[in-house]
C-alpha cells in the first residue's frame, strides 16, 4: 500500500490547498488504497528520516514497494500510469495528456502562486503595490490564453486526464480572488472538475486529517 507523507497541521486557509490533495486526488481517480504519515513542520522536516524522503524538507512525498518519490507532479504522474483513466494508453493521448500535466506546473502555477503569495502572505508591504498589478495583469492573459485553448469542451483534450486534476488544483489557488469570473468557461471547467466524486473524496480526506470544517 502507499504511504502518503503529509503535515500533521496547517492553517485552516492553507489545508484545502497542500499539494498532497493533488496526490490524494490522483489516488481516489485511480481506486488505489494509501495510508498516511503525517510530519510537523519545524525541525522533523530537517531530520534524516524526512530528507530521505524528500530532500527539500517539503511534502506531499510518497513510499510503496521499496520506492520513494517526491515533488507532487512526479507523484501524480506515477500514480496516473497505473490508470488509462488518468492517462491514455494511446501514444498521442499520452504525451498530450503530459503537455497539459507540465504545461499546468509551469505555464500556469508560477504566477498564480506569485500572485496567491503577495496577497496571503505580503499585501502589507509597500512593494506590493507596484508589483502586484503586474503579475495580475500577466496572469490574465495567461488565463484567456488557457480559455481560449479549452475552447467548448469540457475537458482539456476532451476527456478527463491527470493534465485537468493537475490544472484544476492550480486554478483552486485563486479562490481567494474573483480573477476567474472574467473567464467564464474556465470557471465552469475548474467547478465541473471539483465536482467529480474523487476530488470530493480526496479533498474531504484532506480536511479531515488536517481538523479543519468542510
Amino acid at each position: 500500500m502507499i504511504t502518503l507523507t503529509t503535515y500533521e497541521w496547517v492553517p485552516d486557509f492553507a489545508a484545502p490547498l497542500m499539494r498532497a490533495l493533488r496526490v490524494r486526488w490522483a489516488l481516489e481517480e485511480a481506486g488505489l488504497p494509501y495510508k498516511v504519515r503525517t510530519l510537523a513542520l519545524g525541525p522533523e522536516q530537517r531530520s534524516p528520516g524526512h530528507l530521505a524522503r524528500q530532500p527539500f524538507a517539503q511534502a506531499p512525498a510518497i513510499e510503496e514497494d521499496g520506492l520513494t518519490l517526491f515533488e507532487s507532479g512526479a507523484i501524480v504522474l506515477h500514480i496516473a500510469e497505473r490508470n488509462e483513466d488518468l492517462l491514455p494508453a494511446d501514444a498521442a493521448g499520452r504525451a498530450r495528456a503530459l503537455a497539459w500535466l507540465f504545461a499546468a506546473l509551469n505555464s500556469v502555477e508560477p504566477p498564480v502562486q506569485e500572485l496567491a503569495v503577495i496577497d496571503l502572505f505580503h499585501a502589507r508591504e509597500a512593494w506590493t503595490a507596484e508589483r502586484r498589478p503586474q503579475v495580475e495583469t500577466f496572469l490574465r492573459d495567461r488565463l484567456a490564453l488557457l480559455e481560449a485553448a479549452l475552447g467548448e469542451r469540457d475537458y482539456l483534450e476532451g476527456r478527463f486526464t491527470i493534465g485537468d486534476l493537475m490544472m484544476t488544483d492550480v486554478l483552486r489557488i485563486l479562490g481567494h480572488t474573483d480573477l476567474l469570473d472574467a473567464f467564464p468557461r474556465l470557471k465552469a471547467y475548474k467547478d465541473r472538475c471539483e465536482a467529480r466524486p474523487a476530488f470530493r473524496r480526496a479533498l474531504a480526506a484532506q480536511l479531515q486529517g488536517f481538523g479543519v470544517a468542510a
